[in-house]
């Protein structure tokens, strides 16, 4: 086909692709969070041959069996790059001299980023390594190499554990003189070993993310030690060694997986915070007449048709494969596997984009035994939050989750264990507290919980009515909706996820019972409040109906400021005192004001909120700014401690004032309750305000991160004279 193809059709199958720009001098080795959902992120890292995407694969290459060239992997795959062994080029006379001769570059033909292996793993399978801690990345930085590695200690699983800590500090200990000899240009890697023993992961990772060279620590952290794991399908400890690891890395380095490049395990891993994944899988299984697909490995002996497509495959039958030469069938496989694995990333970056890689991961979960095992113990962690170095991960998971989320969310076994659903039940639980007042004016305690059943979204068409009649009845009442999820307040009706569930209309039509329904309702501390359970019913026909509404709408505007965005009750009944509404064509709020001034508006999307400048002034009424980053967080934090603020370093402010967004490097200072996703206020050191937006990066990564957006502005507050 090939052969046939005009000019025309060769370039839209084989684009030619540009080569890499170096990033800018100041920004080599720097890393940044673009996107994130929970502990997942898309992330650039800077190199001086072009800006890394994460999540990556870098496809391993040996120098000596080029199954793909480098050079189509680059054009044909958008592989922007990949990792070689540098032990086995230094091993290689002609190869060694070719690379200090041209550059590693020349020698792969490869444009883009190349990071090399320092023969740690060489060591592991032959026993040892002929070559010095410094000498090895020596070698790496004199041949060009983008990322190298240093000469770590393989800390294998079946070491005792004096003997994996012994590679823990051994590894440490040469950690000076590798960041030494890479020099200014090359970027180190500074692997994390530690066996399956948590504490050692994460004593690892602190103390590799905390050596400093002349010009620079280690820009990556690989996971060292872990393919021994992979071999024998042990993920939950493969998962474990990473939640340990993710608890004390710094937030500016990237996780990479060494050796991992399974696509059925990629989901997982990136939901849990991996950025990096390198591998020859692509090339050995197809060697072994394997083919790689996300839901597991497939054998080419005995099918038929094929499980999982591919452009390499498309056209040939399973039969006619099998019928090719042994080389020529390996190399066709091997297009198909290095195929699908980057097919899986790319879905995985855009299910991060759109908020959904944890579900991409649950569904990957029931693909193997052994890696479903590995999810429900991750599931205990976030539920259960151990105090060890993985429930310490779990918590930073939780809380760099924003809890409101556009578009549906399908309903499954594990849907209430997601990272963002179980946020927004503990800030529910935390934060939301029962009406002051009631609709008539009248103070007191709730006579009354009732619940609404059978009722699907929208709820403020399906539910409204039985809520007004409720109010009617008895206005002591505080009105709840039943969910799948359990029981939720009506004034966060038009929250998502709770308002997108994706599931049969049977589901919708069932009654949980008063158990079920009293175990939420323990929650929010309504227990021993008497329990009344209604149907859906339409709107009555009375003239304190449209009071009852308007108060509905003042509860929903309380209660979201107290939940998401911290605001202390009586605060944001202060801020509704004198509320009036804007509504939409279809009934919705679209705009809030308070004493004529416009406050806010209810997100439509995802019924989150949106300050504006008056609302962002009222709410900023502390009279001290966020302590430094330097300085101790209280262990005091209330229920409430207030709308998050985060405070700008003084170079930065006419920028920020004038509606530039907040940049990583130019904060001194941020509330450890900030949530990315959610509403902040920026400030000055007088705790002035200098802006609003909505945060990107979490209390932690603002305080390590030193690139990229750290707040997208809304508005700035100063203006022009």
């Amino acid at each position: 086909m090939t052969a046939l193809m005009t000019p025309t059709l060769r370039s839209l199958y084989m684009p030619v692709r540009a080569d890499p720009e170096p990033c800018r001098e100041q920004d080599l080795g720097l890393f940044e969070v673009v996107i994130r959902d929970g502990a997942a992120r898309i992330g650039r890292l800077h190199t001086l041959h072009g800006s890394l995407q994460t999540p990556v694969l870098l496809p391993v290459i040996n120098p000596n069996l080029r199954t793909i060239e480098p050079r189509e992997m680059w054009e044909r795959y958008g592989v922007d790059a990949l990792i070689t062994n540098s032990y086995v080029i230094w091993k290689h006379d002609d190869l060694k001299d070719e690379a200090l001769t041209d550059g590693i570059h020349s020698l792969l033909d490869y444009p883009g980023v190349v990071m090399t292996d320092s023969g740690t793993f060489q060591s592991y399978v032959y026993g040892d390594v002929e070559v010095g801690v410094g000498e090895i990345v020596d070698f790496q930085r004199d041949i060009g190499v983008d990322i190298g590695t240093m000469l770590d200690v393989f800390g294998r699983p079946d070491m005792s554990r004096q003997e994996l800590e012994d590679c823990v500090r051994e590894t440490a200990n040469r950690a000076p003189e590798s960041l030494k000899a890479a020099g200014e240009d090359m970027l180190l890697n500074g692997p994390i070993q530690g066996g399956t023993h948590q504490d050692l992961r994460a004593e690892a990772a602190s103390l590799m993310g905390s050596v400093e060279g002349e010009h620079r620590g280690f820009c990556v952290h690989p996971l060292g030690g872990i393919v021994p794991l992979m071999e024998k399908q042990r993920y939950r400890e493969l998962f474990e060694a990473l939640m340990a690891a993710r608890s004390t890395v710094p937030s500016d380095r990237p996780i990479h997986m060494f050796g991992c490049g399974h696509p059925m395990l990629f989901p997982m891993a990136i939901a849990l915070g991996a950025d990096l994944f390198d591998s020859a899988a692509y090339a050995l299984f197809a060697r072994d007449d394997r083919l790689l697909s996300p839901e597991g490995t497939i054998k080419l002996e005995g099918l038929n048709e094929w499980p999982v497509s591919s452009a390499a495959l498309f056209g040939r039958t399973p039969e006619e494969v099998r019928a090719l030469d042994k080389d020529e069938r390996s190399v066709l496989l091997a297009h198909h596997n290095l195929e699908v694995t980057q097919t899986e990333l790319a879905r995985c970056r855009e299910a991060v984009r759109e908020g959904r890689i944890w579900q991409l991961a649950e569904r990957r979960s029931h693909a193997n035994p052994q890696l479903r095992e590995a999810f429900l113990w991750v599931l205990d962690q976030l539920e259960e939050i151990p105090d060890d170095p993985s429930g310490e991960t779990a918590l930073q998971m939780l809380a760099s989750a924003n809890p409101v989320r556009m578009g549906r969310e399908d309903l499954s076994e594990d849907t209430g264990s997601r990272p963002h659903i179980l946020h927004l039940h503990a800030l529910l639980s935390m934060r939301w507290r029962v009406p002051g007042s009631w609709w008539n004016g009248i103070d007191g305690a709730p006579d009354r919980v009732v619940i609404i059943d059978s009722s699907p979204p929208p709820w403020r068409i399906t539910a409204l009515g039985a809520a007004v009649k409720a109010l009617l009845e008895n206005p002591r009442s505080v009105v709840m909706i039943s969910t799948p999820l359990g029981p939720i307040p009506f004034s966060m009706e038009d929250v998502s996820p709770w308002c997108h569930l994706e599931c049969s209309d049977e589901t919708w039509r069932e009654i949980y019972d008063d158990e079920e329904i009293s175990e939420g309702l323990e929650e929010l501390g309504l227990s021993n409040i008497p329990l009344v359970r209604v149907a859906p019913s339409e709107i009555p026909d009375d003239e304190n109906s449209s009071e009852v509404r308007d108060w509905l709408d003042r509860c929903s505007i309380v209660d979201k400021l107290s939940v998401l965005c911290a605001v202390p009750p009586l605060e944001a009944c202060k801020l509704t005192g004198e509320m009036e509404v804007r509504r939409s064509n279809t009934d919705r709020v679209v705009n809030v004001f308070n004493k004529k001034q416009h406050m806010l508006s209810p997100r439509l999307t995802d019924g989150g909120i949106s300050l504006t400048l008056e609302g962002a002034s009222t709410l900023n009424s502390k009279p001290n700014p966020p302590a430094l980053f330097d300085e101790p967080i209280s262990d005091s934090l209330s229920d409430h401690p207030g709308i998050p603020r985060v405070r700008l370093l003084e170079d930065a402010t006419p920028f920020v004032g004038k509606g530039r967004n907040v940049m990583h490097g130019y904060i001194l200072g941020a509330d450890p309750h900030l949530i990315p996703g959610q509403p902040c206020l920026v400030v000055d050191d007088e705790g002035n305000l200098v802006a609003h937006g909505t945060a990107v990066t979490t209390h932690r990564e603002m305080s390590q991160l030193s690139k990229g957006v750290a707040v997208r502005v809304r508005e700035g507050a100063l203006r022009d004279d």
